[in-house]
C-alpha cells in the first residue's frame, strides 16, 4: 500500500486570509494522523503565503508519522530543514513567486547542485527525494544525484485523464520501473485526486508514497476530512 502525506499548505493560506489562528494548522495536522494519514507535508516558500517557517518548526512535535517538507533548496530553505530535521526533504524548482510547482528538475543541467544538496541532507540523516518529470532521462539523471527517491510531477497525467485519454499514464508507468529497476523510491504527486488516485495506483509499480493537498482539502469542503482521508486510504490499497 502507497502511503498518504497530507499536504496542509491550503489550510495555512485559509488560516492567513484572516489573521489569527483558525482554522489550526498544528491541531489539522495532529487530526489527519489520527484519521489514518501515514504523513504530513508542507511547502514552505519565501513569502511565507501559506505555511510559515516558524509552523515548520512548531509542526515538529505534532508531526508523528512521516514528515515531509518540500520546497526549493535555497540557502534559508536548507537551514530551515537542516534545522527541523524531518523524515523527507522534497527538492522542488520552484521559482519564488510560484503560485504552485509547474515543473520536475533537469537532473542533468542541475546535477552538480543537486549533489551538493543531497549529500547535506544525507549527512544530517534527512531522506532525500528529488522532484522530476516523467522523462527516462531525468528519472536517469535523478540517480546520479544520489537521491534516495524521486517524486513523479502528475499534473500531466491528471489533466489526460480529466480528458478521457488513460493513455496519459504510459510515461509514469515506465518512469516506474525505470525507477524500480535503478532502485530508486517512488513518490508522487500534484492534482491527484479521489477520482483520479485508484488507476494511478493501480498502474504505477512500487509507489510509496503520494503527497496530496489541494484536491484533499477542497474535496474535504464537501465530504469532511475525516471521510476524504480515508476515502484515499481505500483507493492506496
Amino acid at each position: 500500500m502507497a502511503k498518504l502525506s497530507v499536504n496542509i499548505n491550503k489550510i495555512a493560506t485559509l488560516r492567513n486570509s484572516r489573521g489569527g489562528n483558525v482554522p489550526d494548522v498544528l491541531k489539522v495536522a495532529d487530526d489527519v494522523q489520527k484519521f489514518g494519514a501515514q504523513g504530513v507535508t508542507i511547502h514552505p516558500r519565501p513569502d511565507e503565503r501559506h505555511i510559515r517557517y516558524q509552523d515548520a518548526r512548531d509542526l515538529v512535535p505534532v508531526v508523528y508519522t512521516e514528515y515531509n517538507i518540500e520546497g526549493n533548496p535555497i540557502q534559508s530553505f536548507m537551514d530551515l530543514v537542516l534545522e527541523v530535521k524531518p523524515t523527507q526533504v522534497t527538492l522542488v524548482p520552484d521559482a519564488d513567486d510560484a503560485i504552485t510547482s509547474n515543473a520536475g528538475w533537469d537532473t542533468i543541467k542541475h546535477k552538480s547542485f543537486l549533489q551538493e544538496v543531497i549529500q547535506e541532507f544525507k549527512r544530517n540523516g534527512i531522506r532525500t527525494s528529488v522532484f522530476v518529470d516523467p522523462d527516462l532521462k531525468m528519472v536517469e539523471g535523478a540517480k546520479e544525484t544520489g537521491t534516495d527517491r524521486i517524486e513523479l510531477y502528475t499534473e500531466g497525467f491528471a489533466h489526460q485523464y480529466g480528458l478521457g485519454n488513460f493513455d496519459g499514464i504510459k510515461p509514469y508507468t515506465q518512469s516506474a520501473i525505470l525507477a524500480e529497476q535503478l532502485q530508486l523510491g517512488l513518490n508522487a504527486g500534484h492534482d491527484l485526486s479521489l477520482d483520479n488516485i485508484k488507476f494511478f495506483k493501480d498502474n504505477i509499480p512500487g509507489l510509496l508514497e503520494v503527497s496530496i493537498g489541494h484536491a484533499l482539502i477542497a474535496e474535504a469542503l464537501y465530504l469532511g476530512l475525516d471521510n476524504v482521508v480515508n476515502m484515499y486510504l481505500q483507493k492506496l490499497k
